[in-house]
């Protein structure tokens, strides 16, 4: 396995895709939704490499290296020696689909021989956590890790590239097969959890209606105070932690859009009625160990000998460490060591299992590392 990094900026991207020089098989390019020539760069891509697999997302911030950048293209060239990929992609007309979609690209994708499954998804039009629910229909026992694209924090518009094509309300998944393939995972967070929990009284799917009988946008100004006044971005530093039953591991659930004329509140993924959940905040030490704590978790099989690692962390941590937040990466680099290339991005939710036998869950304000390598 051969991993080859560039960091494409508008004026010279042209000479950087000239440094490529392996036969790549594989193409993750992670792209700013400010880069205005990114057509460009998939012609281009598509004319020299026409039978390479191209797939990428927009982001709300590069992963690249230990760098993070804005208005770039992290561009990742990979060439699997052994282990064989299939990519396969579904155009969903609106959130409901979303279960079904994920069950489509399971099917497509099933086989003796799949290791692994890489999915990237539009990040305003599909609910996370039936994707994942679908993705896991046929292949329960294989792991699956990916993210939701992003839009910055404006939460307007997504999109997925799919081989030379922009795409939105699309699901793009790679397929990685064979015995050859090391993976590794993990999925941390580091928010506090505060305040009293509340009962959910009123829910459809990923919306909120009701908190304890009452309108739940106006519980959640209550907490935010003069930070309402900027929702929803704000509520990207407020997620909610959320059990659904008492014995349950609490998943981290980030707002999306807010509803004034049903005073409700759209999540990335399904708030179930009858669950609990608590408003949470950020700890910036907390923040930056829980990305450490990821890493060590992805690292723990394959023991500083993965060639590639991609890094998909939510917008969220990136407006609470700003000017730190190159810090979470650079703790990611320490565990992982020197060997793999750094890829990623900023996203608006991230997949992964909690832990190596559990089943895959959608996730919000985590640091969702996946590590590759062959034997």
């Amino acid at each position: 396995m051969k991993v080859q990094q560039v960091s494409l900026i508008e004026s010279d991207w042209q000479d950087q895709l000239t440094s490529i020089n392996i036969e790549a098989n594989l193409f993750l390019l992670f792209v700013s939704p400010e880069f205005k020539l990114k057509q460009d760069v998939l012609n281009a891509l598509k004319k020299i490499y026409p039978n390479t697999i191209i797939m990428g997302c927009s982001t709300a911030g590069e992963i690249s290296g230990i760098t993070v950048k804005d208005a770039s293209i992290s561009l990742t060239a990979v060439k699997f020696d052994k282990v064989k990929l299939k990519k396969v992609s579904v155009t969903v007309k609106n959130m409901d689909c979303s279960k079904e979609a994920g069950k489509q690209i399971s099917a497509q994708l099933q086989n003796k021989n799949l290791k692994h499954i890489l999915v990237l998804s539009d990040g305003l039009n599909v609910n996370g956590a039936d994707l994942v629910e679908g993705l896991r229909h046929n292949n329960p026992h294989v792991s699956i890790t990916g993210g939701l694209a992003a839009d910055g924090s404006n939460f307007n518009e997504t999109f997925i590239i799919n081989d030379g094509e922009i795409v939105d309300k699309t699901i793009v998944a790679l397929g990685l097969n064979g015995e050859d393939l090391r993976v590794g995972f993990s999925s941390k967070g580091g928010w506090d959890s505060f305040g009293i929990e509340r009962h959910v009284t009123k829910s459809v799917k990923n919306v909120l209606y009701e908190l304890d009988g009452m309108p739940a946008l106006e519980i959640y100004k209550s907490f935010l105070g003069e930070e309402a006044h900027d929702l929803p971005s704000s509520g990207l530093l407020f997620p909610l932690s959320l059990r659904v039953y008492e014995n349950s591991m609490p998943v981290v659930r980030t707002i999306l859009a807010i509803s004034e004329a049903d005073q409700s509140l759209t999540f990335a993924g399904n708030i179930p009625q009858g669950a609990y959940v608590r408003l949470m905040k950020a700890n910036i030490d907390r923040l930056i160990k829980g990305a450490q704590d990821s890493a060590i978790g992805a690292n723990k099989e394959l023991k500083d000998t993965s060639d590639l690692a991609i890094l998909i962390s939510c917008v969220g941590r990136r407006l609470v460490l700003k000017q730190m937040v190159e810090e979470e990466i650079e703790v990611v680099r320490e565990v992982l060591g020197d060997k793999p290339c750094i890829t990623g991005f900023y996203s608006y939710g991230e997949i992964a299992p909690f832990g190596e036998f559990s089943p895959c869950e959608l996730h919000n304000q985590t640091m969702t590392i996946t590590t590759l390598s062959e034997c």
